[in-house]
């Protein structure tokens, strides 16, 4: 039996924003079934991998490859990328005065599936997501994000999420701002994400996240690079040691 191909495949990937350089040379593989969270420090780079993942214009990949099953992305626009499978929740997702959350939803997802979606069809799937994730029917006349709590906001984006059933959901720090009780019906919805078929990238600070949504692997970011990678508990020792006491694994020590 031939083995299945990884959903993305980061191999040696620079990046950089205007003249600087970010990334140095990250080296990632997420398979279906598999959860990956990456933790660091503010500054080291872990936001600026995401927006690279879904080509952000102003994130320029100077070499390395990003593979999502087996086809080179570099190249792609951000829409090319969503429909192939790729979503990205941002860390503050940005108001949009003027377009209700319903119309956003339904217009963002038939971008996606690639055709129209019946309209009794599409409220019942966005109604049972709904439920849920807690989101009151009141929200979908309401503009997006405009006037929003931070828990509202990223229960929205996992609403979204839902709807487009990305085959890799890029979460770049989900929990940030969040009281523990948005933080755990956001949780629910990213397990609801979790299939065989899904790979999931959780970028956080803290460990708090993956008390509800648990990785099988953990990888510690700094300086534009993966430096360190393990399994869950290499995410209890950071909450109880800090980044300090991480030293390189022996290939990036090479380097």
């Amino acid at each position: 039996m031939t083995a299945k191909q990884p959903i993305l495949q980061i191999i040696d990937l620079h990046a950089k924003v205007e003249d600087k350089e970010i990334l140095k040379g990250v080296n990632l593989t997420i398979n279906g079934g598999e959860v990956h969270a990456i933790m660091g420090r503010n500054g080291s780079g872990k936001s600026t991998l995401s927006y690279t993942l879904m080509g952000h214009p102003r994130y320029q990949v100077t070499s390395g490859k990003m593979l999502y099953k087996g086809q080179e992305i570099s190249e792609m626009s951000p829409d090319e990328r969503a429909k192939l499978g790729l979503a990205l929740a941002f860390q503050y997702p940005v108001a949009i005065p003027g377009v209700s959350v319903s119309n956003f939803l339904r217009a963002t997802t038939k971008a996606v599936r690639g055709k129209e979606i019946p309209v009794k069809e599409f409220r019942q799937e966005l109604k049972a997501q709904m439920a849920k994730l807690g989101v009151k029917d009141e929200f979908l006349s309401r503009y997006i994000n405009d006037g929003f709590s931070g828990g509202e906001k990223k229960r929205i984006e996992i609403l979204q999420l839902s709807l487009l059933k990305p085959a890799l959901a890029i979460l770049d720090e989900t929990d940030s701002g969040l009281d523990i009780d948005a933080l755990k019906t956001v949780s629910e919805g990213i397990n609801a994400l979790a299939t065989p078929e899904t790979g999931i990238l959780l970028i956080t600070h803290y460990q708090r996240l993956l008390n509800y949504v648990q990785p099988q692997f953990v990888h510690v970011f700094q300086d534009g690079q993966i430096l360190k990678s393990g399994g869950p508990d290499l995410a209890l020792e950071l909450e109880e040691r800090g980044y300090d006491w991480v030293q390189p694994s022996p290939a990036v020590a090479a380097k």
